[in-house]
């Protein structure tokens, strides 16, 4: 789902995040894709990728079954994250799935002065945690996306994205949110961040 997004890029010389106009290349390319894509698909896709862990600077994707979906009004149950903050039994993370693709775009700008290296490849970690989100107001528009998630409603293992791949699962359709429309959900987010 991310090599041929990625390979018609570098077949074009557009190098992955480097620059501002690559990560639009990369952001208008996912986003211009029709079809939805299934959780279980993503997962099959990219089996090499699919660890039992998570970790802090990396971004993943995977399958999850809130236990109060009942009391919620709406929820994502293929979060889209960068973990923040992990617990015994829980973790924070930021899930990009609740912001409009314009909003998410303008978060992950903002991040990108935080990672440890420029080279955007397997060694390339986002520095990032809950506090460093509170302290800065370029952060401002992470507060729709900061969500819970107990280790025991997850439904499948962690699908790890490259940092070559961050801006593409930024705007390829994985959202999968229950009792409400994204469209809802982003307005919704919207009104949270005073936007």
């Amino acid at each position: 789902m991310f090599d041929n997004i990625l390979k018609r890029g570098l077949r074009q010389g557009i190098v992955p995040a480097r620059t501002k106009a690559a990560r639009e290349w990369y952001r208008d390319a996912a986003s211009s894709l029709t079809t939805k894509i299934t959780s279980t698909q993503a997962l099959k896709r990219s089996q090499s990728r699919v660890k039992p862990t998570m970790e802090f600077g990396l971004m993943y994707a995977f399958s999850y079954d809130p236990k109060w979906k009942k009391e919620l009004p709406y929820y994502d149950v293929f979060p889209l994250v960068f973990p923040v903050q992990f617990d015994t039994d829980s973790f924070l993370g930021i899930n990009f799935h609740y912001l409009p693709h314009i909003l998410r775009a303008r978060l992950m700008d903002a991040l990108y002065p935080n990672v440890t290296n420029r080279k955007f490849d397997d060694t390339t970690r986002m520095r990032i945690s809950y506090d460093i989100l509170q302290s800065a107001s370029k952060y401002r528009f992470f507060k729709p996306t900061l969500k819970r998630y107990l280790r025991t409603q997850i439904r499948s293992q962690f699908l790890e994205v490259n940092a070559t791949e961050w801006d593409i699962a930024l705007f390829l359709p994985t959202e999968s949110f229950r009792k409400a429309t994204k469209d809802k959900v982003w307005e919704e987010s919207r009104k949270q961040i005073g936007r």
